[in-house]
């Protein structure tokens, strides 16, 4: 992704995927998150809920070895605290109902190294991630080859993820409850193309494709049982601008989704980075979002519609039923600034705001439940980082 990073640089000067880093990088990033949903039917107006609250601490570090190699590691802590959103409207006028995100705290970790060589890359990752009723390990292996003109690169990834949800801890559904833990496993692979244009433009686009294997299943609501396979493809489109004259940089992005759950998927993404006097810079950001429901999402059927602490039961006799409303279809804006300072050579502070919002009626594709409260949140980041 180096090269799509490439034109927020000044004007004049190019990064490659083949280049190793000159120097490294020490960084830390604090980020406080928090989201809610707010009452828009004649039962529920005025009526709102705060939902999960996050507080994260992320510490980074990258190091050059050898001008050959780079090696890099992370280390995050979270906790995590309230309840997640609930289903339908008939869940939402009642108090906060607690879940498996309920006084949370989670530790998360990777390490990755890389082998630079005069056209192209090849480097490994390992991560885990552990909490009370969730452990992720897992592996990747990516590699990508420039042209000799250094015009075009090609990469090609994979990765292996092994999670284990433990069924046995508070909170979960009498039904769903367990001694035995549950597993799932997803194989992925990425191939892409980047593309210089320009000594203004760079394209990028990325296909990916993920085979899912396991529990799906929400063990924190009820009523919700989903297949135990999930499969997705993902197609990603980049395109980078330099603007001589305001030394700013836009960024485009177009993703498209779908899965073997039903669900069809479009983002469009903007942001424009400018370089200001003194070291600052200005990142404005807007994210477009809309998707289709899944195959077996329950929408809310005309009684809770008519009083929505009357819940709808799942269809007699159906294998598969859900009405978590992140499988719904709905329509999503996401809007952000970040502002960075570079502090003499070696220093960079940076802070980060977005807001976020989500709607049944925004829909673009499918239909939106009626059931379904809208869903907002907002996150701060703030990060500082040392060169060495």
């Amino acid at each position: 992704m180096l090269l799509g990073a490439a034109l927020a640089l000044p004007s004049g000067q190019m990064l490659y995927a083949d280049a190793p880093p000159e120097r490294g990088v020490v960084s830390m990033k604090y980020l406080n998150y928090q989201d809610s949903q707010s009452g828009d039917s004649a039962f529920t107006t005025g009526m709102q809920r705060d939902r999960i609250a996050v507080n994260a601490l992320t510490v980074m570090a990258t190091a050059p070895i050898a001008g050959k190699w780079s090696i890099g590691t992370s280390f995050m802590e979270d906790s995590v605290t309230g309840a997640s959103p609930a289903y339908h409207s008939s869940g939402f006028p009642a108090n906060n109902a607690v879940s498996g995100a309920s006084g949370e705290l989670r530790y998360a970790g990777d390490f990755n190294l890389t082998r630079y060589f005069s056209r192209g890359t090849l480097g490994a990752a390992v991560s885990y991630s552990k909490e009370s009723d969730y452990i992720s390990r897992s592996a990747s292996l990516q590699g990508s080859w420039s042209t000799e003109d250094k015009n075009t690169t090609y990469t090609l990834g994979g990765s292996f993820t092994d999670d284990t949800i433990k069924l046995s801890v508070p909170n979960v559904v009498a039904v769903k409850k367990q001694d035995r833990d549950e597993g799932k496993q997803i194989l992925a692979g990425l191939f892409g193309v980047t593309r210089v244009l320009s000594k203004r433009d760079i394209v990028q686009l990325n296909l990916g494709y993920s085979n899912g294997n396991g529990y799906y299943t929400d063990p924190y609501k009820d009523p919700d049982q989903r297949p135990r396979d999930r499969n997705n493809m993902t197609l990603l489109t980049r395109w980078n601008h330099h603007f001589d004259g305001s030394d700013g940089t836009i960024r485009l992005s177009w993703r498209y989704y779908t899965d073997s759950f039903g669900i069809r998927a479009h983002t469009l993404g903007g942001e424009y980075v400018q370089p200001l006097h003194h070291g600052w810079t200005i990142t404005p950001l807007l994210r477009l979002y809309t998707q289709s429901e899944a195959d077996f999402y329950v929408v809310a059927g005309p009684a809770e519609q008519a009083n929505p602490s009357t819940a709808t039961p799942p269809p007699a006799g159906a294998l598969f039923y859900t009405e978590d409303q992140r499988l719904s279809a709905f329509g999503a804006v996401t809007a952000g600034v970040k502002i960075s300072k570079q502090l003499g050579r070696d220093w960079l502070v940076d802070l980060k705001f977005e807001k976020y919002e989500q709607r049944q009626e925004w829909a673009l594709f499918g239909n939106g439940d009626q059931g379904v409260t809208a869903f907002h949140a907002r996150s701060v980041q703030a990060g500082v980082s040392r060169q060495f």
